[in-house]
């Protein structure tokens, strides 16, 4: 699955990141692992392969990082901050 970025700009580092969209006038913040989900989607990764490294990362189950992975990212396609 491809995913787009809307116009936003970003901040992000290993703690977190912030979202701005100017068009919105709202900031989002994410923490650590939104983060991680936000930049592996920016370097074109699969939600497959983003599960895999969180559940490696964490000890969680992949079935269960996978869901939450999903739901995070219709959450930032629901917030306009990503488009299909």
């Amino acid at each position: 699955m491809a995913l787009r970025y809307a116009r936003l700009s970003v901040i992000a580092n290993q703690d977190g990141a912030a979202i701005l969209d100017s068009n919105a006038g709202r900031i989002t913040t994410l923490n650590s692992t939104g983060a991680y989900v936000w930049q592996a989607l920016g370097r074109g990764e699969e939600i497959e392969t983003i599960s895999k490294g969180l559940a490696q990362q964490t000890g969680e189950p992949i079935k269960v990082v996978q869901e939450d992975v999903v739901d995070f990212v219709e959450s930032l396609k629901e917030r306009g901050l990503l488009l299909e």
